[in-house]
């Protein structure tokens, strides 16, 4: 059985989760690229688009709008398993949006650090 939550690991993918956050909402597309596992089996399901592979996922961050990415995180769970494989969900808002935004990451401990190998991301009405 994995040992759940490991301090250390924990913490490790707490702040790569932190790091894709601030990313994230500052539209670094380099740094979303880095945290994302360069792999043509790479998965990211969005709101409104299923992107398969690297490729794909750099494709989509280059071309979104870079406005109106400031969010609010809610009721963030990261669980590791072990010391090579984690989940972060978190629940989302943004300024005058009703619906509330879910996200999910898949993690996994590779040769160059912790990186998303799945991801989604979806909306339910407020």
């Amino acid at each position: 059985m994995a040992e759940i939550n490991l301090p250390d690991v924990l913490a490790e993918v707490t702040e790569a989760f932190h790091r894709y956050e601030t990313a994230l909402t500052g539209n670094a597309v380099e740094t979303l690229d880095a945290l994302f596992w360069s792999s043509p089996h790479v998965i990211r399901y969005g709101a409104t688009e299923n992107l398969y592979g690297q490729d794909e996922i750099l494709a989509f961050r280059k071309a979104r709008p870079s406005k109106g990415l400031d969010r609010t995180l809610t009721r963030t769970v990261i669980t590791t398993f072990g010391r090579d494989f984690a989940t972060a969900n978190t629940e989302f808002t943004r300024d005058g949006v009703a619906r509330i935004g879910r996200q999910s990451h898949s993690w996994v401990r590779l040769p160059e650090g912790w990186r998303i190998v799945a991801a989604h991301v979806s909306w339910m009405e407020g």
